[in-house]
């Protein structure tokens, strides 16, 4: 599975105006549950926090890649949040995040998990794309840019 196949417009906030670490989460949170019958936007942010209470998912350059588990859900899900201005997210350089892609697998998906964050961690290791993501005017322009860096790797 590709990483630009779990994102879609509904999942994309551009131009965030979050102020902290815990309200993009629930932002994020908000956005993976929208639509999903068997989810809450509770379950969703219980996940992604457990997860940064064992280190930051901030990799450093601004971005972050909140992840978690959930055993209700046989789903994956993704969404994005690109934001006005960085926030404190507890990142490896201690560097304002400002690009957020939030990453939900069922529990028992492991393999696929680690697929996807790889997958994260190389389009994100990529500074042409990043810079990019980051002049990119809407949610729209976020996701063709994605899909087409996905085309070409």
């Amino acid at each position: 599975m590709q990483v630009a196949e779990l994102l879609d417009l509904d999942r994309i906030s551009c131009d965030n105006h979050s102020a902290s670490k815990k309200r993009v989460l629930e932002q994020l949170s908000q956005l993976l549950a929208a639509n999903q019958e068997t989810l809450t936007q509770n379950q969703v942010f219980d996940s992604l926090i457990s997860r940064e209470r064992l280190g930051s998912t901030g990799l450093g350059h601004g971005v972050a890649i909140p992840h978690g588990r959930l055993k209700e859900s046989n789903t994956t899900l993704a969404a994005f949040i690109k934001l006005q201005e960085g926030i404190d997210f507890d990142a490896s350089d201690n560097q304002p995040v400002d690009l957020l892609f939030a990453l939900l697998v069922p529990e028992e998906a492991t393999d696929e998990h680690l697929q996807l964050l790889a997958q994260l961690a190389r389009m994100f290791s990529d500074e042409a794309l990043v810079q990019q993501l980051r002049t990119a005017p809407d949610a729209q322009s976020l996701l063709a840019t994605i899909q087409e860096w996905q085309r070409q790797h």
